[in-house]
Protein backbone atom coordinates (compact mmCIF):
# COMPACT_ATOMS: atom_id res chain seq x y z
CA UNK A 1 0.00 0.00 0.00
CA UNK A 2 1.29 3.40 -1.56
CA UNK A 3 0.56 6.26 1.50
CA UNK A 4 1.70 9.72 1.58
CA UNK A 5 1.52 11.70 5.07
CA UNK A 6 1.69 15.76 4.11
CA UNK A 7 2.98 17.62 6.89
CA UNK A 8 3.72 21.96 6.99
CA UNK A 9 7.17 20.99 8.16
CA UNK A 10 9.29 19.05 9.75
CA UNK A 11 10.47 21.25 12.19
CA UNK A 12 10.48 20.96 16.09
CA UNK A 13 6.67 19.79 17.21
CA UNK A 14 4.17 17.19 18.34
CA UNK A 15 2.46 16.42 14.87
CA UNK A 16 6.11 16.72 12.84
CA UNK A 17 7.35 13.73 15.97
CA UNK A 18 4.33 11.93 14.98
CA UNK A 19 5.01 11.85 11.52
CA UNK A 20 9.09 11.04 11.86
CA UNK A 21 7.80 8.44 14.45
CA UNK A 22 5.37 6.54 12.56
CA UNK A 23 6.84 6.53 8.98
CA UNK A 24 9.72 4.17 9.87
CA UNK A 25 7.42 1.86 11.82
CA UNK A 26 5.19 1.21 8.87
CA UNK A 27 7.65 1.06 6.36
CA UNK A 28 9.13 -2.02 9.04
CA UNK A 29 5.25 -3.33 8.54
CA UNK A 30 5.81 -4.09 4.55
CA UNK A 31 4.36 -0.35 3.86
CA UNK A 32 5.04 2.10 0.99
CA UNK A 33 5.79 5.26 3.17
CA UNK A 34 6.50 9.16 1.78
CA UNK A 35 6.20 12.30 3.38
CA UNK A 36 5.23 15.64 1.44
CA UNK A 37 6.08 19.34 2.89
CA UNK A 38 4.84 22.36 2.21
CA UNK A 39 7.99 23.64 3.84
CA UNK A 40 11.01 21.57 3.04
CA UNK A 41 13.48 23.33 5.46
CA UNK A 42 16.20 20.60 6.41
CA UNK A 43 16.14 19.38 10.65
CA UNK A 44 16.68 16.57 12.28
CA UNK A 45 13.59 14.81 11.60
CA UNK A 46 13.62 15.52 7.97
CA UNK A 47 17.55 13.98 8.16
CA UNK A 48 15.48 11.09 10.40
CA UNK A 49 13.26 10.15 7.54
CA UNK A 50 15.55 10.36 4.90
CA UNK A 51 17.75 7.75 6.71
CA UNK A 52 14.77 5.49 7.04
CA UNK A 53 14.37 5.03 3.31
CA UNK A 54 11.64 7.13 2.72
CA UNK A 55 10.63 10.08 -0.21
CA UNK A 56 10.49 12.95 1.56
CA UNK A 57 8.90 15.79 -1.57
CA UNK A 58 9.08 19.23 -0.60
CA UNK A 59 7.17 22.03 -1.86
CA UNK A 60 9.42 25.15 -1.12
CA UNK A 61 11.97 25.81 1.19
CA UNK A 62 11.38 27.78 3.55
CA UNK A 63 8.18 28.76 2.32
CA UNK A 64 4.69 30.28 3.31
CA UNK A 65 3.04 27.24 4.28
CA UNK A 66 -0.57 29.24 3.21
CA UNK A 67 0.97 28.96 -0.52
CA UNK A 68 -2.15 28.21 -2.47
CA UNK A 69 0.10 26.76 -5.28
CA UNK A 70 0.94 23.93 -3.41
CA UNK A 71 -2.60 22.66 -3.87
CA UNK A 72 -1.40 22.21 -7.89
CA UNK A 73 1.98 20.46 -6.46
CA UNK A 74 -0.01 18.02 -4.21
CA UNK A 75 -2.86 17.17 -6.96
CA UNK A 76 0.17 15.73 -8.83
CA UNK A 77 2.08 13.93 -5.93
CA UNK A 78 -1.62 12.75 -4.47
CA UNK A 79 -2.29 10.79 -7.94
CA UNK A 80 0.68 8.28 -7.13
CA UNK A 81 -0.53 6.86 -3.53
CA UNK A 82 -2.71 4.73 -2.39
CA UNK A 83 -3.87 6.74 1.08
CA UNK A 84 -3.25 10.63 1.44
CA UNK A 85 -2.48 11.33 5.05
CA UNK A 86 -2.62 15.18 6.37
CA UNK A 87 -1.40 17.06 9.47
CA UNK A 88 -2.22 21.03 10.34
CA UNK A 89 -4.35 23.06 9.41
CA UNK A 90 -2.75 23.99 5.50
CA UNK A 91 -2.27 20.63 4.72
CA UNK A 92 -5.67 19.37 5.84
CA UNK A 93 -7.32 22.37 3.10
CA UNK A 94 -4.64 21.85 0.20
CA UNK A 95 -5.28 18.31 -0.05
CA UNK A 96 -9.22 18.06 0.28
CA UNK A 97 -9.37 20.61 -2.69
CA UNK A 98 -6.28 18.81 -4.73
CA UNK A 99 -8.85 15.46 -4.03
CA UNK A 100 -11.15 16.91 -5.95
CA UNK A 101 -8.95 15.43 -8.94
CA UNK A 102 -6.83 12.40 -7.20
CA UNK A 103 -8.61 8.99 -6.44
CA UNK A 104 -6.72 8.67 -3.34
CA UNK A 105 -7.98 7.73 0.13
CA UNK A 106 -8.31 10.61 2.49
CA UNK A 107 -7.16 10.83 6.41
CA UNK A 108 -6.27 13.51 8.46
CA UNK A 109 -5.38 13.61 12.34
CA UNK A 110 -6.86 16.00 14.64
CA UNK A 111 -3.85 17.42 16.72
CA UNK A 112 -5.29 20.05 18.99
CA UNK A 113 -8.51 20.16 20.95
CA UNK A 114 -8.77 23.78 19.59
CA UNK A 115 -8.10 25.83 16.52
CA UNK A 116 -8.12 29.77 15.72
CA UNK A 117 -10.29 29.09 12.93
CA UNK A 118 -13.50 28.01 14.73
CA UNK A 119 -14.13 31.33 16.37
CA UNK A 120 -14.57 32.47 12.50
CA UNK A 121 -18.14 31.73 12.13
CA UNK A 122 -17.75 32.59 8.81
CA UNK A 123 -15.45 29.39 8.10
CA UNK A 124 -17.64 26.97 9.47
CA UNK A 125 -19.13 26.03 6.06
CA UNK A 126 -15.59 25.71 4.73
CA UNK A 127 -14.41 23.38 7.09
CA UNK A 128 -17.55 21.12 7.05
CA UNK A 129 -17.02 21.28 3.68
CA UNK A 130 -13.26 20.33 4.02
CA UNK A 131 -13.92 17.33 6.67
CA UNK A 132 -16.66 15.84 4.14
CA UNK A 133 -13.49 15.19 1.92
CA UNK A 134 -11.98 13.26 4.05
CA UNK A 135 -12.67 9.27 4.29
CA UNK A 136 -11.41 9.30 8.01
CA UNK A 137 -10.50 11.69 10.79
CA UNK A 138 -8.44 10.80 13.32
CA UNK A 139 -8.65 12.54 16.87
CA UNK A 140 -5.27 11.94 19.14
CA UNK A 141 -7.51 11.97 22.26
CA UNK A 142 -10.99 12.11 23.20
CA UNK A 143 -11.25 16.13 24.69
CA UNK A 144 -9.86 16.65 20.69
CA UNK A 145 -12.89 14.01 19.82
CA UNK A 146 -15.34 16.11 21.98
CA UNK A 147 -14.61 19.44 20.58
CA UNK A 148 -14.55 18.69 17.17
CA UNK A 149 -17.83 16.71 17.05
CA UNK A 150 -19.22 19.50 19.25
CA UNK A 151 -18.27 22.27 16.57
CA UNK A 152 -18.83 19.93 13.55
CA UNK A 153 -22.70 19.44 14.61
CA UNK A 154 -24.57 17.49 12.82
CA UNK A 155 -21.72 16.84 9.73
CA UNK A 156 -21.73 13.54 7.87
CA UNK A 157 -18.19 14.17 8.65
CA UNK A 158 -19.02 12.61 12.64
CA UNK A 159 -19.77 9.13 11.49
CA UNK A 160 -16.11 8.96 9.93
CA UNK A 161 -14.21 10.15 12.92
CA UNK A 162 -12.26 8.40 15.56
CA UNK A 163 -10.02 8.45 18.37
CA UNK A 164 -6.25 6.83 17.96
CA UNK A 165 -3.97 8.30 21.09
CA UNK A 166 -1.23 9.81 20.27
CA UNK A 167 1.91 7.31 21.62
CA UNK A 168 5.74 7.64 22.42
CA UNK A 169 8.14 4.72 22.31
CA UNK A 170 7.74 4.11 26.24
CA UNK A 171 10.73 1.50 26.41
CA UNK A 172 13.42 3.65 24.34
CA UNK A 173 12.77 6.78 26.09
CA UNK A 174 12.79 5.17 29.85
CA UNK A 175 16.01 3.21 29.14
CA UNK A 176 17.76 5.84 28.03
CA UNK A 177 20.73 7.60 30.22
CA UNK A 178 20.99 10.73 31.45
CA UNK A 179 23.02 13.64 30.70
CA UNK A 180 25.83 14.27 33.21
CA UNK A 181 24.62 17.74 34.43
CA UNK A 182 28.03 18.64 36.21
CA UNK A 183 29.69 18.63 32.98
CA UNK A 184 27.08 20.08 30.36
CA UNK A 185 25.24 22.65 32.78
CA UNK A 186 27.65 22.87 35.64
CA UNK A 187 25.59 25.49 37.55
CA UNK A 188 22.68 23.10 38.06
CA UNK A 189 24.48 21.36 40.62
CA UNK A 190 22.46 21.15 44.03
CA UNK A 191 19.76 22.63 42.11
CA UNK A 192 16.29 20.90 42.03
CA UNK A 193 15.76 21.29 37.72
CA UNK A 194 12.92 21.73 36.20
CA UNK A 195 12.33 21.04 32.69
CA UNK A 196 9.68 22.02 30.14
CA UNK A 197 9.72 21.24 26.74
CA UNK A 198 8.05 22.64 23.77
CA UNK A 199 8.16 25.27 21.03
CA UNK A 200 8.06 28.81 22.03
CA UNK A 201 4.83 29.69 20.44
CA UNK A 202 1.12 31.35 21.77
CA UNK A 203 -0.27 28.04 22.27
CA UNK A 204 2.51 27.02 24.91
CA UNK A 205 3.00 29.17 28.72
CA UNK A 206 6.37 28.96 29.46
CA UNK A 207 5.82 32.71 30.81
CA UNK A 208 4.02 31.15 33.50
CA UNK A 209 7.18 28.82 34.66
CA UNK A 210 9.35 31.58 34.36
CA UNK A 211 7.06 33.96 36.94
CA UNK A 212 7.15 30.78 39.38
CA UNK A 213 11.10 30.69 39.22
CA UNK A 214 11.11 34.41 40.84
CA UNK A 215 9.32 32.99 43.59
CA UNK A 216 10.90 29.84 44.12
CA UNK A 217 14.32 30.09 46.05
CA UNK A 218 17.58 29.94 44.70
CA UNK A 219 17.94 26.29 44.58
CA UNK A 220 15.67 26.01 41.88
CA UNK A 221 16.78 25.96 38.03
CA UNK A 222 14.37 25.88 35.01
CA UNK A 223 15.53 24.47 31.70
CA UNK A 224 13.72 25.72 28.63
CA UNK A 225 14.09 23.42 25.63
CA UNK A 226 12.25 24.30 22.46
CA UNK A 227 12.68 26.95 19.85
CA UNK A 228 10.23 29.48 18.42
CA UNK A 229 9.08 33.08 17.87
CA UNK A 230 8.57 34.07 21.15
CA UNK A 231 12.40 33.21 22.22
CA UNK A 232 13.21 36.73 22.49
CA UNK A 233 10.09 37.56 24.33
CA UNK A 234 10.63 34.87 26.93
CA UNK A 235 14.89 35.77 27.37
CA UNK A 236 13.47 39.25 28.12
CA UNK A 237 11.29 38.50 30.44
CA UNK A 238 13.95 36.71 32.43
CA UNK A 239 15.80 39.58 32.22
CA UNK A 240 12.73 41.93 33.81
CA UNK A 241 12.35 39.17 36.50
CA UNK A 242 16.26 38.83 37.59
CA UNK A 243 15.84 35.39 36.95
CA UNK A 244 18.45 34.66 34.06
CA UNK A 245 20.92 32.59 36.47
CA UNK A 246 17.89 30.38 37.13
CA UNK A 247 16.70 29.74 33.93
CA UNK A 248 18.54 27.90 31.08
CA UNK A 249 17.60 27.99 27.12
CA UNK A 250 18.57 25.07 25.82
CA UNK A 251 17.76 25.50 21.93
CA UNK A 252 16.22 22.59 19.73
CA UNK A 253 17.72 19.37 21.17
CA UNK A 254 17.95 15.86 19.42
CA UNK A 255 18.43 14.36 23.19
CA UNK A 256 15.27 15.30 24.97
CA UNK A 257 15.26 11.75 26.79
CA UNK A 258 18.85 12.38 28.06
CA UNK A 259 17.53 15.82 29.35
CA UNK A 260 14.40 14.51 31.17
CA UNK A 261 16.39 12.10 32.64
CA UNK A 262 18.71 14.64 33.86
CA UNK A 263 15.55 16.80 35.49
CA UNK A 264 14.00 16.05 38.92
CA UNK A 265 10.64 17.24 37.56
CA UNK A 266 8.62 18.24 34.36
CA UNK A 267 6.26 20.46 33.86
CA UNK A 268 3.93 21.60 30.80
CA UNK A 269 2.55 24.82 30.98
CA UNK A 270 -0.06 25.32 28.03
CA UNK A 271 -2.95 26.94 27.35
CA UNK A 272 -4.44 24.27 25.55
CA UNK A 273 -3.14 20.98 23.86
CA UNK A 274 -4.29 17.82 21.63
CA UNK A 275 -2.23 15.06 23.54
CA UNK A 276 0.54 16.49 24.38
CA UNK A 277 3.74 14.35 23.49
CA UNK A 278 6.07 16.05 25.31
CA UNK A 279 3.79 15.04 28.23
CA UNK A 280 4.34 11.62 27.39
CA UNK A 281 7.36 11.82 27.24
CA UNK A 282 8.16 13.20 30.23
CA UNK A 283 5.70 10.86 32.42
CA UNK A 284 7.71 8.40 31.13
CA UNK A 285 11.75 8.92 32.64
CA UNK A 286 10.09 8.18 35.93
CA UNK A 287 10.10 11.80 37.32
CA UNK A 288 7.38 13.51 38.57
CA UNK A 289 4.92 15.17 36.04
CA UNK A 290 3.39 18.98 36.20
CA UNK A 291 0.67 20.14 33.66
CA UNK A 292 -1.49 23.16 33.34
CA UNK A 293 -5.43 22.05 33.66
CA UNK A 294 -6.59 22.36 30.88
CA UNK A 295 -8.18 20.68 27.82
CA UNK A 296 -5.43 17.89 25.99
CA UNK A 297 -3.60 17.70 29.75
CA UNK A 298 -5.90 16.98 31.84
CA UNK A 299 -7.42 14.24 31.01
CA UNK A 300 -3.72 12.21 30.67
CA UNK A 301 -2.59 13.63 33.77
CA UNK A 302 -5.66 13.68 36.89
CA UNK A 303 -4.98 11.09 38.97
CA UNK A 304 -1.29 10.39 38.06
CA UNK A 305 0.65 13.74 37.92
CA UNK A 306 -0.29 17.13 39.57
CA UNK A 307 -2.56 19.95 37.23
CA UNK A 308 -2.35 23.59 38.47
CA UNK A 309 -5.07 26.33 37.34
CA UNK A 310 -3.87 28.03 34.02
CA UNK A 311 -1.40 30.52 34.31
CA UNK A 312 -1.50 30.42 38.06
CA UNK A 313 2.37 30.64 39.04
CA UNK A 314 1.95 30.75 42.55
CA UNK A 315 -0.09 27.23 42.58
CA UNK A 316 2.85 26.33 40.62
CA UNK A 317 5.23 27.36 42.58
CA UNK A 318 3.74 25.63 45.53
CA UNK A 319 3.68 22.04 44.08
CA UNK A 320 7.13 22.03 42.45
CA UNK A 321 8.17 23.19 46.19
CA UNK A 322 6.82 20.39 47.69
CA UNK A 323 8.46 18.30 45.19
CA UNK A 324 11.58 19.49 46.33
CA UNK A 325 11.22 18.79 49.67
CA UNK A 326 9.05 16.08 50.10
CA UNK A 327 10.75 12.58 48.83
CA UNK A 328 7.74 10.20 49.20
CA UNK A 329 5.40 12.57 47.65
CA UNK A 330 8.27 12.74 45.40
CA UNK A 331 8.45 9.27 44.43
CA UNK A 332 4.74 8.49 44.63
CA UNK A 333 3.92 11.32 42.18
CA UNK A 334 6.82 9.87 39.58
CA UNK A 335 5.60 6.30 39.96
CA UNK A 336 2.06 7.15 38.88
CA UNK A 337 3.15 8.89 36.06
CA UNK A 338 5.37 6.31 34.83
CA UNK A 339 2.09 3.80 34.91
CA UNK A 340 0.01 6.09 33.06
CA UNK A 341 2.84 6.55 30.44
CA UNK A 342 2.59 3.34 29.72
CA UNK A 343 -0.94 3.66 28.34
CA UNK A 344 0.21 5.49 25.42
CA UNK A 345 2.76 3.23 23.78
CA UNK A 346 3.67 4.08 20.42
CA UNK A 347 3.15 0.57 19.09
CA UNK A 348 -0.78 1.21 20.09
CA UNK A 349 -0.71 4.19 17.72
CA UNK A 350 1.06 2.87 14.54
CA UNK A 351 -1.32 -0.29 14.48
CA UNK A 352 -4.16 1.90 14.82
CA UNK A 353 -2.87 3.73 11.94
CA UNK A 354 -2.52 1.21 9.95
CA UNK A 355 -6.10 -0.71 10.31
CA UNK A 356 -7.31 2.57 9.35
CA UNK A 357 -5.18 2.61 6.04
CA UNK A 358 -6.36 -1.04 5.87
CA UNK A 359 -9.88 -0.49 5.66
CA UNK A 360 -9.94 2.45 3.18
CA UNK A 361 -8.27 0.52 1.17
CA UNK A 362 -10.25 -2.15 0.92
CA UNK A 363 -13.09 -0.25 0.55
Amino acid sequence: MRILQVITSLRTGGAEKIVADIVPRLRSMGEDVDVALLDGEDTPFKEKLIASGCKVYSFRKSSSVYNPLAILWLRRLMKRYDVVHTHNSSPQLFAAIASVFSPAALVTTEHNTFNRRRHWKWYSVVDKWMYGRYDSVICISDQAYDNLVSYLGKSSSVDKTRVIYNGVDIRSISQSEGLDRKTVCPESAGKFVVTMVAGFRSQKDQDTLIRAMAILPDNFMLWLVGDGERREELESMTERLHVTDKVKFWGVRTDIPAILHASDAIVMSSHYEGLSLSSLEGMSVGKPFVASDVDGLREVITGAGELFPCQDETKLAGILLRLSEDEAYRESVAGKCHARALQYDIDKMVEGYREVYLSLKLK
